[in-house]
């Protein structure tokens, strides 16, 4: 197997690389004693959370794996069992990893970023968050790629197997998602409702005593939490491909299967280099304009990626029939571009109606001068408007890879989407590092000069982060996809008709089940700011001093009802969605059912995911237009109203949103690994 040896060594490169930006960061300056205090403080509460998060998941890993490995025993004649359930820890373990680097430098990078904006001003401090971000990006990708390379050298390929690896890394990052979204939106409501709206203080003033865990939700939601939702989308697109080319094409030879199984591992080797290069463009630029030289590195490495893929398909790629229809190895580059346009689509839109450059937020903060409930029902609004183009953009993206290349090329559209997912986690991890860099800067009491530094750095943060909401959603839906499509090859279900009640009722049953787990997510959110505000409440109330800045409030107090909160909100949801394909497969609907399921959860998740996603963000940049002077600035009736419309969109975009990417994955991964129970 020497092919396998190209996506080796770039998932070592990726790993050098990190290691190479982890000392670039540990070398920077850190600032004053009170920055260096306040950065270890959020590494602490970050440190802590991810502790007791990680101590629960692994019981639920460990009972998923021993289950998978009695299922084995019993069913001999199936390829599960033991192998399987390595696979699926070493996916959690990979999962883990990467969220658990990714976070630990960016709690170190935050004061750094302060202080390089004190001293070398708006380009220091760039570099270093940037750089503190591709920490997260290229630890994703190196440690997926990494653990995926030697599941495939292990197992020899056997894709059964290798989904173990899949499910693995989905459990991780649906607990993480999840768990991190509570946590960082019951902070910051806590924090805002009470601290902006009750105490009248500035957002991140230390006399909040919200303002750390806020602080450490940032990270844990954004940094942790995102990484392992796009490197789960990385791992199941390039799996998808490998199980299709496997069990689901019409093969001349042995050489020509293997091919098509190593090709989607190559594409991801070119976009580990692609984005090695984004990452350095990013750092050797952005002396006046942050959110040029970031969307640069984007467009480079995404320009990149696909002159790569030209090559990797034109001489590594090969002819293959499917279904009794011929398709050539170009087809299969036309597939790969059609997922790389739409990716870049789908996170311009995401742009377009999120940031404060463009009509729908301007107008959105326009309408807040009449109040937050015109706030709330515009930002809506906004929301559910976004979905169209990305629909209708996925919609023809899926349409033309087929048609090039078959179900391999929808799986193939998904590995291109995602081919630069180092350099779109990168771009996003750098958002909550500006965004702590920012608060440490108002916490420390620096000049106003450092804080308008962040303050750029941070806005641009939010488009960028919105950006990346965008794409999680749009590769969470096509990685969704192709793993639907592998499941009904590998479970031998030729159609899913309509006409069959079994599919019908499915498609019923998956279609609430996003609303469902969304509502059990708002839930704990209000859960969480619910004690948050009141103990926030009782602070301001029974510590004199407070206001006065003479008595330090107890911020380890609201770190530690944040951490309750998101572990106890997490849980219920996370059980649920890892049951429903189980009890869905092994009752009277059976396989047709469960295959109904999925169509319907992935329809109705990919709107529900981006009209929160985009509402969310739409009223937090409204609430930021707004401070930056317009329509009476800070202080003012409309700038209440937008702090209220923020607020409601917080957990939208931050905790709903993004864990319904997870939940389409999880359920459609789960079901592949499934599959052999059902054929």
């Amino acid at each position: 197997m020497p092919g396998i040896l190209i996506p080796f060594g770039a998932s070592i490169l990726a790993l050098l690389f990190v290691a190479y930006l982890v000392a670039d960061v540990l070398s920077k300056e850190r600032g004053s004693e009170r920055m260096i205090e306040i950065s270890q403080a959020i590494q602490t509460g970050a440190n802590a959370f991810l502790k007791r998060e990680y101590g629960y998941i692994a019981m639920f890993v460990l009972v998923i794996a021993t289950l998978i490995a009695i299922g084995g025993e019993l069913r001999k004649d199936l390829p599960l069992g033991l192998p399987t359930s390595l696979a699926f820890i070493c996916g959690a373990v990979a999962s883990g990893l990467a969220g658990y680097i990714g976070m630990s430098i960016a709690t170190r990078a935050n004061c750094r970023t302060t202080y390089a904006a004190q001293q070398q001003g708006l380009k220091g401090a760039l570099s270093v968050a940037i750089t503190g971000g591709a920490v997260m990006g290229m630890s994703v990708v190196g440690i997926s790629l990494l653990g995926l390379c030697a599941m495939y050298i292990l197992f020899r390929g056997e894709p059964q197997i290798i989904n173990g690896y899949a499910m693995g890394a989905s459990l991780v990052a649906l607990f993480a998602r999840s768990g991190g979204g509570i946590y960082t939106k019951g902070a910051d409501m806590g924090a805002d409702l009470v601290g902006k709206g009750e105490a009248g203080i500035p957002e991140d003033d230390p006399r909040n005593p919200a303002t750390i865990a806020d602080n450490v939700g940032d990270n844990v939601g954004d940094v942790a939490g995102l990484g392992s939702d796009l490197l789960e989308s990385y791992v199941e697109s390039i799996i998808a491909s490998i199980a299709i080319a496997t069990v689901g094409l019409t093969l001349a030879s042995a050489e020509i299967a293997e091919a098509l199984r190593m090709l989607p591992l190559y594409l991801a080797s070119i976009g580990i280099v692609a984005s090695i290069i984004g990452v350095m463009f990013v750092k050797l630029t952005g002396q006046r304009d942050p959110q040029g030289s970031l969307m640069g590195g984007t467009y480079t490495s995404a320009i990149l990626a696909t002159i790569g893929a030209y090559f990797a398909v034109k001489y590594l790629g090969v002819d293959f029939e499917e279904d009794g229809v011929h398709y050539t190895r170009m087809g299969i580059f036309v597939a790969v571009i059609a997922g790389i346009i739409s990716g870049i689509v789908i996170g311009y839109i995401s742009e377009y109606f999120t940031s404060t450059k463009y009509k729908p937020v301007r107008r959105l903060a326009e309408s807040s001068q009449t109040g937050p409930a015109i706030t709330v029902t515009e930002g809506i609004s906004v929301g559910m408007k976004s979905t169209a183009i990305p629909a209708i953009v996925l919609a023809c993206a899926v349409i033309v890879s087929y048609k090039f290349a078959g179900f391999y090329g929808i799986a193939m559209a998904a590995v291109g989407m995602l081919t630069t997912t180092g350099m779109i986690v990168s771009v996003d991890s750098y958002g909550p590092i500006a965004d702590n860099a920012g608060g440490i800067a108002e916490m420390a009491n620096l000049d106003p000069s450092v804080r308008n530094i962040t303050n750029n750095l941070d806005a641009v943060g939010n488009t960028t982060a919105a950006i990346g909401k965008g794409f999680a959603i749009g590769s969470a839906s096509f990685a969704a996809m192709g793993l639907l499509v592998a499941f009904m090859k590998a479970a031998d279900i030729g159609v899913a008709d309509i006409k069959d009640p079994r599919v019908l009722g499915g498609l019923l049953l998956g279609g609430m089940l996003p609303y469902f787990f969304s509502s059990m997510l708002f839930r704990a959110v209000s859960n969480s700011a619910f004690r948050m505000i009141e103990e926030v409440r009782r602070q301001f109330r029974e510590i004199p001093g407070i206001m006065e800045g003479t008595a330090k409030p107890d911020y380890a107090q609201c770190v530690d009802i944040s951490t309750k909160g998101a572990i106890q909100g997490m849980l219920v949801p996370g059980t649920m969605v890892i049951l429903v394909p189980v009890i869905i497969g092994f009752s009277p609907l059976g396989k047709y059912g469960l295959a109904g399921v999925l169509i319907g959860s992935v329809v109705s998740g990919l709107m529900l995911g981006i009209q929160f996603a985009n509402s969310g963000g739409a009223m937090d940049n409204a609430k930021k237009y707004i401070e930056e002077g317009h329509f009476g600035g800070k202080g003012s009736e409309t700038h209440k109203a937008a702090v209220v419309g923020d607020t409601v969109g917080d957990p939208m975009k931050d905790t709903v949103g993004p864990s319904i990417n997870i939940l389409i994955k999880l359920v459609c991964v789960i079901s592949l690994v499934l599959a052999p129970f059902f054929r």
